[in-house]
């Protein structure tokens, strides 16, 4: 089988709710001096069994040159709609690859991905032939709320946490399965992701892969998570003078 690997970047969004000041979607927002966008997409450069990371933007961006200069093994292609399911199946289109090649989808808004565990989900997927994704189990209590959008939130029930895990990507699949799952389910709801697509459209395929993910891969959606970020960053600088 081949086991030729690209990725893709869907960043056609507007990202309203942490956008930069100047006005930028947030996957142009600045962490340390340097785009989001292209932190994220130097961490799927590290493992060099991805061929290529293609980037889907929207038509007229204006901001994904500069962000994107000079790294290798990475295009971007004005391609993207208006919702992710819509960037992921018009990237698929624009790559125009075989059924066989593995595709990795990597949020825009992940630009800690460790490339340990970029290594731990290529590794489970190629050894096993079977689609996958990082995700975390989840840790605390989990509560459902009651009430409808403007009331106050209080507790409807809790939930058991057992065999619960906050879903991550990279998310890989084979292109041919993740393009039939998201051609079935175009328009549905209930695809928050290639995963729930490849779960609702192939029901008698062997289900997605969970491999454990990390907490510095953590999608970045409101100003506070920005601010963890860079505290995050700053952390890890060494000491003025050394």
């Amino acid at each position: 089988m081949n086991d030729t690997l690209i990725a893709l970047v869907p960043a056609a969004g507007i990202g309203a709710r942490a956008g930069s000041a100047d006005g930028r979607p947030k996957q142009y927002r600045d962490l340390d001096g340097e785009p989001m966008l292209r932190r994220t997409v130097r961490a799927l450069l590290a493992d060099a069994r991805v061929a290529q990371v293609r980037v889907a933007v929207a038509p007229g961006d204006p901001w994904v040159q500069a962000a994107l200069s000079g790294l290798p093994r990475t295009v971007w292609r004005a391609c993207g709609g208006p919702t992710r399911a819509e960037t992921v199946r018009a990237a698929l289109r624009d790559a125009d690859v075989a059924d066989a090649v593995w595709v990795l989808v990597h949020d825009a808004a992940r630009p800690g991905l460790p490339a340990e565990a970029l290594g731990r989900l290529i590794d489970a997927c190629l050894s096993r032939g079977r689609g996958g994704l990082l995700a975390l189990p989840v840790a605390d209590t989990v509560k459902q709320s009651a009430g409808g959008a403007g009331q106050e939130a209080c507790v409807a029930r809790t939930l058991p946490r057992e065999g619960l895990w906050l879903a991550q990507t990279p998310q890989m699949f084979r292109a041919g399965t993740l393009r039939s799952a998201l051609e079935a389910c175009a328009g549905d709801p209930r695809v928050t992701d290639e995963a729930s697509a490849v779960e609702l459209a192939a029901a008698s395929a062997p289900a997605p892969l969970l491999v454990r993910g990390a907490r510095a891969n953590d999608k970045l959606t409101w100003p506070e998570d920005f601010d963890w970020f860079e505290d995050r960053l700053a952390a890890r600088r060494p000491p003025p003078g050394r």
